[in-house]
């Protein structure tokens, strides 16, 4: 694969708006995954090398998160390890399938994941000062973080919307300290699935890494102004990057 001053602007620039978007609310993966698979690669190996975007990206965020005091680590294991679980699944079927059967169900769920960020509440805030529960005292928790493990293994586009539903939602954490946790579960089924792929040598090194350049520049500029930050706003821009990008991945060759 050969690399152009304007390849390498284009990995950059898509990663620092995905750095933000993801650290913010989620969804950033909507436009790295395409950006990759413009440049020609098949959409299996877009899909494992956008993960080294993902997870440099995840480690600057919860640095960020930690310094401003946001990172809960009192129920890191039992929301790891649905999640973690789900991740090892996710990435095997992500691994092995097919690329005519993988390309569309990539675009189908960036495509399907943006449009119900739009029409459905994506985001549960509880009120102030509400006492997060332990996944113990929610099963329906540990049964979303699973299918959440299990999608973000297979194609990271979105998760980051299922994990603030998962925390916030079902264990009622607060959307700050949500999107702190979010990241640190990226973290964990990003790296299982990291493995896989580069067990399966479908990772490409040098656009993963230019691409993480970007990703980590957003994730660091997003942390500053994550706590007030309202991610409806991205949403309508997303929806228009996604079928942007979605449309020319199609046609690509």
């Amino acid at each position: 694969m050969e690399y152009t001053i304007a390849s390498i602007f284009l990995l950059i620039g898509t990663g620092v708006l995905a750095g933000i978007i993801n650290t913010l609310a989620g969804g950033g993966s909507n436009l790295t995954l395409p950006a990759l698979m413009v440049m020609g690669m098949p959409a299996d190996i877009a899909n494992a090398t956008n993960r080294v975007g993902v997870l440099l990206q995840g480690l600057v965020g919860v640095r960020g998160f930690h310094k401003a005091g946001k990172v809960d680590a009192s129920d890191f294991v039992p929301v790891m390890i649905p999640t973690l679980t789900g991740g090892i699944i996710g990435a095997y079927i992500a691994s092995y399938a097919p690329e005519y059967v993988l390309k569309p169900l990539l675009l189908t769920a960036m495509l399907s994941m943006t449009i119900i960020m739009i029409i459905k509440p994506s985001v549960i805030s509880p009120p102030a000062g509400t006492t997060p529960f332990k996944v113990k005292q929610r099963p329906s928790a540990w049964i979303a973080l699973f299918i959440t493990g299990i999608y973000g293994g297979f194609v990271q586009a979105g998760v980051g919307f299922l994990l603030i539903t998962a925390l916030a939602g079902t264990l009622r954490y607060d959307l700050v300290r949500t999107n702190a946790l979010k990241m640190v579960c990226t973290i964990g089924f990003t790296s299982v699935a990291l493995v896989v792929f580069i067990w399966n040598d479908q990772v490409l090194w040098v656009p993963g890494l230019i691409l993480a350049c970007g990703t980590m520049a957003g994730s660091f500029v997003a942390v500053k102004f994550a706590i007030n930050a309202d991610p409806k706003h991205l949403k309508w821009f997303l929806l228009v990057m996604t079928c942007c990008g979605c449309i020319a991945a199609l046609f690509s060759e």
